[in-house]
């Protein structure tokens, strides 16, 4: 996108401002004054996010990264969400646990502009927050603010096309946000880290997630690191500028800019509120299509037949959806952002979750067949949000039959939430394996945050990973 002059000089000013109002802002925010509402979805958050790490530890690539990012920690400040449960130092700690975050696809995510804030700030936000021995409810109202930060930014700075992947795109900028609010700095101490964390963010290719590239699954360990890295030299003197986001993300990506996303109904509308969760281990835009197959699949069980009558699907989708094209993924990340693979796997498998994506169905027979028989259509028309994400899967019998299912807004965001015993659930199936006490201290945060508001967070993370 090329800016006239008189564009840039007026937006790159008034995106400046918009930062400077946002940091103030946020850094006047006292965790008392956090509505309840806010501060239960803050810690279901965190909830969902360590569940999602935990469920990555058995994965040989996971466990080759986590051995050798921690070889070398220098101290035992903070724990690594693995079976060997390590306490190293923080630095290592968050790069190990990001490199984990978005592995399974099992992460929150933000509905109203494509970020998983969660996975930016927590790596690095929960390391420093064992390490440092601080409480609970500083952790929460840390990741509360600097979720409002990334989803403001991400609403701010809407890439026209998905070119550049977000969790290389707001990473950082979210991790230096998180410890910058932990440590308590002031506004021009926090601009000084989010601004120096907007800049450290790299041109991660939204095409290497469905490619199966899996550095994407690196990047938010890297973000959580260098975040942290932002936040620690911010104050000495190496941060960014009010007008650095600006000049990243129009200048250098080429989006355009919304300066009032920035401060628009702060203290009514909540980023955090605005989230999503994931019961399918899948990119989020195939969600409506996978909720459609699964309506399709129960009516294929209880016609007596399988998956091997099927003879062609369709699937209408929205436009991000229209991006997940590849038919043949080579690797389980690539089958995540597979709009044929996720759509056949579950016609085959009848689940939409782990089993669905695992390693093993890359060379399933009957999953390949199927993922070569699907044709993608643009599903017109599209509706305003929430409605923006549709899905309509048509199966075509080999008898002739045609079966259709239409899905307007896939579950799990703010309009159609997963109850808390659904999501209890989830984190049980994940977690309990690696550590039995994990579910049952996260059902009392997600139920109760406020009696566990005053424990340190380490103590917190101790009873979760005591035998």
């Amino acid at each position: 996108m090329v800016l006239t002059a008189a564009a840039d000089a007026s937006t790159r000013p008034l995106t400046g401002e918009g930062m400077r109002r946002l940091v103030s802002w946020v850094t006047g925010v006292k965790a008392h004054t956090v509505p309840d509402s806010v501060l239960r979805r803050a810690a279901l958050v965190v909830a969902d996010d360590l569940a999602a790490t935990v469920a990555a530890e058995s994965e040989p690539q996971v466990q080759a990264a986590q051995a050798h990012l921690t070889e070398r920690a220098t101290a035992k400040e903070a724990t690594v969400f693995n079976r060997a449960a390590a306490r190293v130092d923080r630095y290592s700690a968050a790069i190990a646990n990001g490199a984990a975050a978005t592995w399974c696809e099992l992460d929150e995510g933000y509905r109203l502009a494509p970020a998983h804030a969660g996975a930016y700030i927590l790596p690095a936000l929960l390391a420093e927050g064992e390490a440092t021995g601080t409480s609970t409810e500083a952790v929460l109202r840390a990741l509360t603010l600097s979720y409002e930060i990334v989803g403001r930014c991400a609403q701010a700075f809407p890439f026209a096309s998905m070119t550049v992947h977000p969790h290389a795109a707001f990473g950082t900028l979210g991790a230096a946000a998180g410890i910058a609010l932990l440590r308590g700095y002031d506004a021009d101490a926090l601009l000084a880290a989010v601004s120096a964390g907007a800049t450290m963010v790299f041109a991660g290719p939204y095409r290497h997630a469905i490619d199966g590239a899996l550095v994407r699954n690196l990047w938010t360990g890297v973000s959580a690191w260098a975040g942290m890295q932002a936040a620690d030299l911010a104050p000495v003197g190496f941060g960014g500028i009010a007008e650095s986001t600006y000049d990243v993300f129009v200048g250098c990506f080429g989006t355009t800019a919304e300066p009032t996303a920035l401060t628009a109904e702060l203290g009514e509308r909540w980023a955090i509120a605005n989230g999503y969760h994931k019961l399918f281990a899948c990119c989020q835009y195939a969600h409506s299509a996978v909720e459609a197959s699964l309506v399709l699949g129960e009516k294929l069980g209880a016609a007596s037949r399988n998956s091997s009558d099927i003879a062609e699907i369709v699937v209408e989708t929205h436009p991000r959806g229209l991006t997940l094209t590849e038919a043949a993924p080579p690797t389980v990340l690539s089958a995540k952002f597979s709009m044929p693979h996720a759509v056949a796997a579950v016609a085959a498998r009848g689940t939409g979750g782990q089993d669905a994506f695992s390693r093993d169905t890359l060379d399933d027979p009957e999953i390949e067949r199927l993922r070569h028989i699907v044709r993608l259509k643009p599903y017109e028309p599209i509706a305003p949000w929430p409605k923006d994400r549709p899905g309509r899967v048509t199966w075509h019998l080999s008898n002739g039959e045609v079966w259709t299912e239409a899905v307007e807004n896939a579950r799990g965001g703010a309009d159609q939430p997963f109850s808390t015993d659904e999501l209890i659930d989830k984190i049980d199936t994940l977690t309990r394996a690696v550590f039995p006490a994990m579910p049952g201290t996260l059902h009392r945060l997600i139920t109760d945050p406020h009696t566990m508001a005053a424990s340190p967070w380490r103590d917190v993370v101790t009873k979760m990973t005591t035998q």
